[in-house]
């Protein structure tokens, strides 16, 4: 039977024949907001991969399929790994998300590959516990963006207390024949959350803008 660190360790060697560069956990802790402290800190982590671009210098006909299914299953394996350890379990993680940018020598599509079908999304619902939809950016850099990640709840997205976004900084990369792939989580909603949410929304419609104008 295969440990777990014996695991860890197969799944980081396949991730470095695949071309992952760098890899590495972003977590920091939100401990008060406005100046009053929250009840209990809320983490907020990121794991992100730096890779090749698995189609680099091919064409826009090029079929994704077949590096897809080799290379986005090992992202979401070696990323989730991350989070869970970071945040303590797949029973603390409350919320999840996405994203990837490709660098300025590829296409979106290449991002798009590698979060954006079962082989990444599947496992890393699966992993973390969830069963919504995974929320996401994505896009083209040049090396050294500041990033937005958005987050939300991880069984009910239509829960806005979980609504948030964890802030990152990408040293170094994408290099423009590289794709960074990050995944994301959280241990809790926004600080002093107080918006409502939609079980106890009024009924909205435009027929409110009327009343604007009287």
């Amino acid at each position: 039977m295969t440990s777990q660190a014996d695991q860890s360790t197969t799944f980081a060697s396949l991730g470095h024949q695949l071309g992952v560069r760098r890899i590495f956990t972003v977590l920091q802790e939100v401990r008060e907001e406005g100046g009053h402290p929250l009840d209990r800190p809320v983490r907020q982590a990121a794991a992100v991969a730096v890779l090749s671009n698995p189609w680099s210098g091919t064409g826009v006909y090029q079929d994704l399929g077949e590096r897809t299914r080799d290379v986005a299953p090992v992202l979401a394996k070696l990323l989730t790994d991350r989070l869970l350890v970071a945040l303590g379990g797949k029973d603390a993680i409350q919320t999840f998300g996405k994203a990837a940018l490709v660098g300025t020598d590829g296409e979106l599509e290449h991002a798009a590959a590698l979060i954006h079908t079962p082989y990444f999304g599947n496992l890393v619902r699966e992993m973390l516990g969830g069963t919504a939809i995974i929320c996401f950016t994505d896009g083209r850099s040049e090396p050294g963006p500041d990033l937005k990640v958005p987050l939300w709840h991880k069984t009910t997205a239509g829960l806005r207390d979980y609504y948030q976004t964890i802030d990152l900084h990408l040293p170094d990369a994408p290099h423009p024949d590289e794709i960074c792939v990050i995944a994301a989580a959280s241990d809790g909603p926004r600080p002093f959350p107080r918006i409502g949410d939609r079980q106890t929304d009024p009924d909205v419609d435009t027929t409110i803008l009327k009343g604007l104008l009287s």
